[in-house]
C-alpha cells in the first residue's frame, strides 16, 4: 500500500467523512470549500485523480464525485483512525446494558441491542465453541400438568431453559429424585461429554419418563452449544442503509448473508486480543459479505476467550465511533463475566 502525502491523507479523510455522512459521491469543490487545505478545487481535483489511479477512491459515474474504495477505507483504518475515549452518554448506555445480574445470553442480547441503537447498524455477538464449558447446575421444576422446566447453568455464565414432558401424576418426591440424579450425573460435566449423555435407569422408578426426556434435551443442548451461538440485533437498520435500498441485487445479497449464521460465526471467530479487528469489503472471506465491513472484538472470562461482539454495516460506516464503542463494550462484558464467574 503506497504512502500518501499529508494533503492526500487530509483529502481521503474528507472524502470518507462526507461519504459516511451523506451516502453520496463527494465533489472536489465541496472539499476545497469546507476543509481548510489552502488550495483551490482544481488542485483537489488533481489530487483525487492521482488517488483514484492508486486505488484509494472510485468515481462511480462520469462527472460524479468520488467515493472511497475498500483500499481507501483500509488506509484510513490502519493509518488515520482516531480512537478517542467514548463519550459519557454512550458509556452510560453501554454500562446499562452490561449490568452484572444477567446471564450470558441476556448480557449479550442487551449489549447487541444497545450497540445497534447507538450506531443504527447490525450488531452481533457469538459465544465460543467450547466443549470444555462445565455444567454448574442442572434442575427440573414442574410448571404444570405434564410439563417441567429443565434449567442448565454453565460455567461461562450461560443459562439454558428448556420445557420437557413429564408424567401428569409426577409428585414432588419424583422431582426430588430426578434432581438428585441430575445433580450427581450432570453437574460438573463438560458439554462435550454430555453430547453422549446416557444413564442406567434400572433402579430409578417413576422419574424414568422425565429423565428420558431430560437426557434427550441435555444431549441436544450440549450439541447446540458446542457449535457456538450467534445473537443478532438491528437487521432493520442495515437493510435501511441507502446503498442497499438503491441496489436491489446488493439488498438481496445482504439478506442472504444475514440468514447464514455459520458464515457469520466464522467471520467473528478470529480476533486479536485487546483490540477491534476490522475486515472491509472483499477482505471478508465470503462473497455474501463483500458489501460489508465487520468490526469485532473478543470478550473474556479472566484470560479465557468467551466470545466476540461485533458491528456490521456497509463499508460506508463510521469506523472511529464503531471502534470506540466495541472497545468499551467488550471490556465491560469481560469485566462483568469475570466478576460473576471468575
Amino acid at each position: 500500500m503506497s504512502d500518501l502525502s499529508s494533503r492526500k491523507e487530509q483529502i481521503l479523510r474528507a472524502v470518507i467523512v462526507e461519504y459516511v455522512s451523506s451516502a453520496e459521491p463527494v465533489a472536489s469543490e465541496m472539499i476545497a470549500k469546507k476543509y481548510e487545505l489552502g488550495v483551490r478545487s482544481a488542485t483537489v481535483r488533481n489530487e483525487l485523480a492521482e488517488m483514484a489511479e492508486l486505488g484509494y477512491i472510485i468515481q462511480p459515474h462520469t462527472s460524479s464525485g468520488r467515493i472511497p474504495s475498500d483500499q481507501g477505507y483500509r488506509y484510513f483504518v490502519d493509518r488515520l483512525l482516531k480512537v478517542a475515549p467514548l463519550d459519557r452518554e454512550r458509556r452510560r448506555k453501554v454500562d446499562g446494558a452490561t449490568e452484572d445480574d444477567e446471564t450470558l445470553g441476556e448480557l449479550l442480547s442487551e449489549s447487541t441491542r444497545a450497540l445497534s441503537r447507538l450506531t443504527h447498524l447490525l450488531s452481533a455477538a457469538t459465544t465460543v465453541r467450547n466443549g470444555s464449558v462445565v455444567v454448574r447446575a442442572a434442575v427440573v421444576t414442574s410448571i404444570g400438568p405434564g410439563s417441567a422446566l429443565l434449567v442448565l447453568a454453565l460455567s461461562n455464565g450461560h443459562v439454558e431453559n428448556r420445557v420437557v414432558e413429564c408424567p401428569k401424576d409426577m409428585t414432588l418426591d419424583d422431582l426430588g429424585r430426578a434432581n438428585q440424579f441430575l445433580g450427581s450425573t450432570v453437574t460438573g460435566e463438560t458439554l462435550r461429554s454430555l453430547t453422549r449423555f446416557r444413564w442406567d435407569s434400572s433402579d430409578l422408578g417413576r422419574p424414568n419418563d422425565l429423565l428420558a426426556k431430560a437426557a434427550s434435551t441435555i444431549r441436544a443442548v450440549a450439541k447446540d452449544l458446542t457449535r457456538g451461538k450467534v445473537i443478532m440485533e438491528g437487521q432493520e437498520y442495515i437493510f435501511a442503509q441507502p446503498e442497499f435500498q438503491r441496489d436491489r441485487a446488493q439488498l438481496e445479497l445482504l439478506m442472504k448473508s444475514m440468514q447464514d449464521e455459520a458464515a457469520l460465526y466464522e467471520a467473528l471467530s478470529s480476533t486479536s486480543k485487546g483490540k477491534t479487528t476490522i475486515t472491509i469489503g472483499k477482505e471478508n472471506r465470503r462473497e455474501t459479505h463483500y458489501t460489508l465491513s465487520i468490526l469485532h472484538h473478543s470478550f473474556y472470562v479472566k484470560e479465557e476467550r468467551a466470545g466476540a461482539i461485533a458491528l456490521i454495516g456497509p463499508t460506508r460506516m463510521n469506523y472511529e465511533v464503531g471502534t470506540r464503542l466495541l472497545n468499551y463494550t467488550a471490556k465491560a462484558i469481560s469485566e462483568t463475566l469475570t466478576k460473576v464467574l471468575g
